[in-house]
C-alpha cells in the first residue's frame, strides 16, 4: 500500500503545526472502557505523531493536551491525568532528548500539582539545547486566560512607565504571549469530529488552515498526519490578497 508520505511537497510544509487531541474519553466510551483508558492509549498516538512530524522536518508542534477548563472535569478523571501526565514525561523525556526534540510548556503550570512541575522542569531543562522539533505542550492553557495576563503584563508595563500606550503595536502583543518565542501555527488539525477550536491559541491561529477531521484521537496516527498536510498544500493561503495578486 502506498503511503501519503510520497505525495507530500517537502518544500511547502507547514513550520508550525498545532493540534487539539480530542476524542479521548468517546473512544473508551464505545469500548466499554472509562474515560482515563482513552487518555492512556492517547499517548500512543502522541508519540506516534511527534516521531512522524520529526521525521519530516516540521519545526514546531503544538499539542493542546489540558485546558483550564478541564479542572472542572470529575475529580477522579483530573487526577488521573496528572498522573498518567507525571508518568509519562519521565518515560519519555530520554527519547525526546536523544531524538533532538525540545519541550516547552505554555499555560499556568502553578495550577499543576507539585510532581507535575518538576518532572517538567527536569524535562525542560534535560531538552533545552536541542534544536530539532520543538514540541510545545499546552496545560492549564485556555487562549483567553493568555490574552488576559498579556493585557495585565502590558498594564503594568504602561504603568511603571516602561510603556506608553502609543507605543503599543502587534509586535508588542506579541511578545507578551506565552508563544513569543515560536511563529504561529499554519496548520491546526482537531480530531474526533468537532468544528470548533475550543479557546485554543485564538490570537495566534488568525490565519492558520483549519483541519477537522471525524478520527478519535486515540486512532490517530501519521497516515491521517499525512493527509492533513496534503490538505493544506492544496490549498491556497491570500493573507487578504486575492489570488491574481499571489500569482503575480
Amino acid at each position: 500500500m502506498t503511503s501519503l508520505l510520497e505525495n507530500i511537497d517537502k518544500s511547502k510544509l507547514p513550520r508550525h503545526i498545532a493540534i487539539i487531541m480530542d476524542g479521548n474519553g468517546r473512544w473508551a466510551k464505545e469500548k466499554g472502557e472509562d474515560r482515563l483508558y482513552g487518555h492512556l492509549h492517547g499517548v500512543d498516538s502522541v508519540r506516534n505523531i511527534v516521531e512522524g512530524c520529526a521525521e519530516l522536518g516540521i519545526g514546531y508542534l503544538t499539542l493542546y493536551a489540558f485546558s483550564t477548563e478541564n479542572w472542572d472535569r470529575p475529580a477522579n478523571e483530573v487526577i488521573g491525568l496528572m498522573e498518567l501526565l507525571v508518568s509519562t514525561i519521565r518515560k519519555e523525556v530520554e527519547t525526546l532528548n536523544k531524538n533532538n526534540i525540545r519541550l516547552h510548556v505554555i499555560g499556568d503550570m502553578s495550577m499543576l500539582p507539585q510532581s507535575a512541575q518538576d518532572e517538567l522542569n527536569e524535562a525542560l531543562s534535560i531538552t533545552e539545547k536541542n534544536n530539532g522539533l520543538q514540541l510545545i505542550m499546552a496545560l492549564s492553557y485556555s487562549g483567553r486566560w493568555e490574552i488576559l495576563q498579556m493585557v495585565k503584563y502590558i498594564a503594568a508595563a504602561v504603568e511603571q512607565k516602561n510603556l506608553s500606550a502609543n507605543e503599543i503595536s502587534q509586535e508588542t502583543i506579541q511578545q507578551f504571549l506565552n508563544t513569543s518565542s515560536f511563529p504561529d501555527p499554519e496548520l491546526m488539525i482537531r480530531t474526533s469530529g468537532e468544528f470548533r477550536i475550543s479557546n485554543f491559541l485564538l490570537y495566534q491561529l488568525a490565519y492558520a488552515e483549519l483541519y477537522f477531521t471525524p478520527v478519535r484521537w486515540p486512532d490517530f496516527r501519521k497516515e491521517n498526519l499525512y493527509e492533513a498536510i496534503l490538505d493544506y498544500q492544496n490549498r491556497e493561503r491570500r493573507f487578504g490578497k486575492t489570488s491574481e495578486q499571489l500569482t503575480n
